[in-house]
């Protein structure tokens, strides 16, 4: 066939659908009626078309997802051994999260790590053990979640002090790779809006290349939470490679993609009707691995009220797994591209996160903002709308605000505490605190129970 089917017949031009659509609203406004504005500041329209597609390249990775089995280090064989489990049941990659130094050797016994990724986040600066576990393996598959500027934002505090936190972190960075990650994580999960989370975590990012060069692009990583919002959650992804990728730029940097690590929010999670956060965790993966993920580390829907469990965790990582293997999601990276819509979101999410994140620097930068506060009290306003959405139903969150089970009762099944705790600590800043949305709901529920 010399011509394509589709020339057949006649195109249609966005100002002709739009024509069409206010005749079928029989006067009824179509800017009132159809267009919506999200936190962002950005207008959702009713339909898209090929004049809106950018037709911008973002370079994502060139494999598929790995799937990540999250483990605490309390006992290293007990951890050992969850982690070979979980790596039998489908997972090929492990993060390990650790309060205290611990024997590596018998952590990583009959584990490849030239096969596995293996990711640590340690609640501790230690460069020493940090190096000498590095050096042990020398393996590029290994990524160290060290960030002391994502320290200091979330708990107000340098581990030590500045100059003893940067020097430490200095020597990490002469002798290790993969040893720097920045934290987007924190921001979506205190209340940060989508614009707000991406200049964030670019201007935090920012931080670190300012202090040693461009140089060590090369050793940062970040993480990334996803919530509910999935189309707005795969742009998100992809309008932080394009901005990732820019900023390099100004450094002569060229060619080098970010590594996202990337989990569910808890911020959305609520503690009634629990199961429906199996759903909630179901889209957003869907959203983390079609905004092009390179890892993605799921969360039992009963995270936040019970211990780790083995069926939590095996639900978990089956969704990942059917997702990887059942739905054709081996290799979707580049399935985003040619969506008008997710492409139009993509570039306004990029130009918005620029104008903030051009204010932050223009302000002095990402560090100076947080010591006065700036940083804070616009996340808190956020925070504050939201919750405000949740109140007036304009956000929705299945059995806790519509559709309740009154006879949904939880106090005794809660084995951890599923609320923000509030700490007596004197700190430098205003630390920016993980919450969830629906925590002030369910302290009121929880009361009337035990009446």
């Amino acid at each position: 066939m010399s011509k394509s089917l589709f020339d057949e017949f006649t195109k249609t031009s966005s100002a002709a659908w739009k024509q069409k659509i206010q005749v079928d609203l029989k006067g009824a406004d179509y800017n009132d009626t159809l267009l919506w504005k999200t936190n962002e500041g950005i207008i959702v329209k009713p339909f898209y078309t090929i004049e809106d597609r950018t037709h911008h390249q973002i370079k994502t990775s060139e494999k598929g997802f790995n799937i990540c089995q999250s483990i605490f280090v309390d006992d290293e064989k007990i951890a050992n051994s969850l982690a070979l489990n979980a790596l039998n049941k489908g997972a090929n990659s492990i993060l390990f999260n650790a309060n205290k130094t611990f024997n590596y050797v018998t952590l990583l016994k009959n584990i490849d790590c030239r096969s596995t990724i293996l990711y640590f986040n340690f609640s501790f600066l230690n460069d020493d053990f940090q190096i000498e576990v590095s050096k042990y393996f020398n393996s590029e598959n290994i990524y160290f979640q060290t960030d002391i500027i994502g320290n200091l934002a979330e708990t107000g505090n340098w581990f030590k002090n500045l100059k003893s936190d940067y020097k430490k972190l200095e020597n990490i960075v002469k002798q290790t790779n993969n040893c720097i990650s920045v934290s987007l994580d924190l921001y979506q999960n205190s209340g940060a809006n989508i614009t707000q989370q991406l200049a964030y975590t670019l201007a935090h990012a920012n931080e670190y290349l300012n202090y040693f060069g461009g140089d060590v692009s090369k050793k940062i990583y970040f993480i990334f939470s996803v919530a509910g919002n999935y189309f707005f959650e795969i742009a998100k992804i992809r309008a932080f490679r394009s901005l990732w990728s820019s900023l390099l730029e100004e450094y002569k940097i060229k060619n080098q993609q970010a590594h996202i690590f990337t989990k569910p929010s808890l911020r959305n999670k609520t503690l009634y009707d629990y199961n429906v956060n199996m759903l909630r965790t179901t889209t957003e993966c869907m959203s983390a691995i079609l905004g092009s993920s390179n890892t993605i580390s799921n969360v039992s829907y009963d995270a936040i009220y019970h211990k780790s469990n083995e069926f939590g965790e095996r639900i978990a990582r089956n969704q990942l797994l059917i997702l990887q293997q059942e739905t054709g999601f081996n290799n979707p990276q580049k399935y985003a591209e040619g969506s008008y819509y997710i492409e139009s979101t993509t570039q306004q999410l990029t130009e918005k996160s620029l104008d903030i994140f051009k204010s932050i620097e223009k302000g002095g930068g990402f560090l100076k903002q947080l010591k006065s506060g700036i940083i804070q009290k616009k996340i808190k306003e956020n925070d504050a709308k939201e919750k405000e959405d949740l109140i007036h139903k304009e956000m929705i969150l299945l059995g806790t605000n519509f559709h309740l089970n009154k006879d949904d009762e939880m106090h005794q099944n809660l084995e951890l505490y599923p609320f923000l705790k509030q700490r007596n600590i004197k700190t430098l800043i205003t630390p920016i605190m993980r919450n969830r949305i629906s925590e002030f709901i369910e302290r009121e529920r929880l009361k009337a129970e035990n009446v």
